[in-house]
């Protein structure tokens, strides 16, 4: 690959090997209507994983009492920050139109993240598609007979893989086993300490990598190539995985109705969403678009360091290309986002459909992370603050947005350590008083 042909051809290259905070516009962008066209993911494919994890509610308010107030439905709030949109337009001096929205994944119930919906909802199919197949379960049964052990020991016989930096690794750990699957997680050099102790403490074989997130991913992948009872799950190219996701656009639909939020051509929605491979933020683009059409518009957010969705999509080489072949290490403290390649199943699926990707620094989402504490009360690890510089570049790049509702995806949060929370809070005050 001849990085100096490349930018020559694209020129905003020279400004992420400077770890500038951009933003790319998409030119392949397209009409919604004419985009799906091109896509083999369809509506029907959302709604079988959505009626799949109706039918698990009964299991998981059994096995995860916090998930009875919402009747065993894994969903986060909807709320307005009206204080931490002041906050931001104060702090860069940019004034920006719009109502700022936070969707609280990192208040899901189970594993505190927006993993917690396709990490969770990938190992709900395995555990139906094995007790359906050995004649255990069928789909008029209530699913509650799953906490039982017998069901328990029936799945110890099958063990579940996955590489990550974190997140995915929680939760998939975490309803793996409390259904009785063994598992390891494969976990990259970038994940937080505290995540490794969480999983081992709940039963999970942690394998630790002094490599990044593809060398874990690549790790699982041969565990379970030597292993018939194994399961790999693939944040890179898992279909399970992105539909999970997907199901969240529905729910957001149905929260923004009966908070009386128009979305139409006069009240466009722009979501924010923190990206590493792909798979999340990618999944509930692809849901937004099928409810909104064209007037939803999703942008992804990435490190200055780690910017491989955007690097992939601009080039056209989606994970041909890896952010160190431009000059760049991968290193950030936005780990769930640590990612130095790219899903090419992602990028090809959504590249018609996404309107941008930008990046943001380290140190802004630690002011930031500082700011929506001071202003909200409201706690995120730093990579869910990605989102929240969105508004900001978008004005600064004259995008229109009257009347416009603006969605912040909070990734996750919900199970980091007080003291952690603290240490986090305190990093990005001492950036405000430099």
């Amino acid at each position: 690959m001849n990085v100096q042909q490349l930018n020559k051809e694209y020129p905003l290259i020279e400004k992420l090997q400077k770890n500038e905070e951009l933003i790319w516009f998409n030119p392949n962008l397209v009409k919604t209507e004419d985009a799906l066209r091109n896509v083999s993911l369809t509506s029907e494919m959302v709604k079988e994983a959505s009626d799949r994890l109706d039918r698990f509610a009964s299991y998981l308010q059994i096995a995860f009492p916090e998930t009875t107030k919402t009747r065993g439905i894994i969903e986060s709030p909807l709320v307005a920050i009206p204080a931490m949109a002041t906050a931001i337009q104060d702090f860069f001096h940019i004034n920006f139109d719009g109502e700022l929205l936070l969707k609280c994944d990192n208040d899901l119930p189970i594993s505190g993240s927006i993993k917690a919906r396709g990490g969770i909802y990938e190992v709900l199919t395995i555990a139906e598609k094995l007790a359906i197949r050995e004649g255990l379960l069928v789909e008029a049964d209530d699913y509650a007979v799953l906490a039982n052990e017998q069901m328990k020991k029936f799945f110890s016989c099958y063990s579940i893989a996955v590489g990550s930096t974190g997140n995915l690794g929680l939760s998939i750990g975490i309803i793996s086993a409390k259904l009785g699957f063994r598992v390891t997680v494969h976990m990259s050099s970038d994940a937080k300490q505290w995540k490794k102790d969480m999983l081992r403490d709940k039963g999970v074989e942690v394998i630790e990598y002094a490599s990044d997130y593809s060398a874990a991913v690549e790790e699982g992948r041969k565990q379970a190539e030597r292993d018939s009872t194994c399961f790999f799950i693939d944040d890179e190219n898992s279909i399970d995985l992105f539909m999970g996701y997907a199901v969240a656009a529905s729910r957001l639909k149905k929260q923004l109705d009966e908070q009386g939020k128009k979305v139409d051509a006069e009240n466009p929605l722009f979501v924010y969403l923190p990206c590493g491979v792909g798979g999340g933020p990618g999944g509930v683009t692809f849901g937004l678009k099928l409810i909104f059409g064209d007037n939803v518009h999703c942008y992804f957010a990435e490190p200055t360091n780690s910017p491989c969705m955007l690097l992939g999509m601009m080039t056209g080489l989606h994970d041909k290309i890896a952010v160190s072949e431009i000059g760049l290490n991968n290193k950030t403290d936005a780990d769930g986002l640590a990612v130095g390649r790219p899903s090419g199943f992602v990028g090809k699926t959504i590249e018609q459909l996404l309107s941008g990707s930008y990046t943001i620094s380290d140190e802004t989402m630690y002011i930031l992370l500082s700011l929506l504490t001071d202003t909200e009360k409201i706690q995120l690890e730093p990579s869910a603050l990605a989102g929240m510089l969105g508004p900001i570049h978008l004005t600064k790049n004259d995008i229109d947005l009257k009347k416009a509702t603006h969605i912040v995806w909070a990734t996750g949060g919900g199970m980091v350590p007080g003291h952690i929370k603290e240490a986090y809070y305190e990093k990005g005050r001492q950036f405000l008083n430099y």
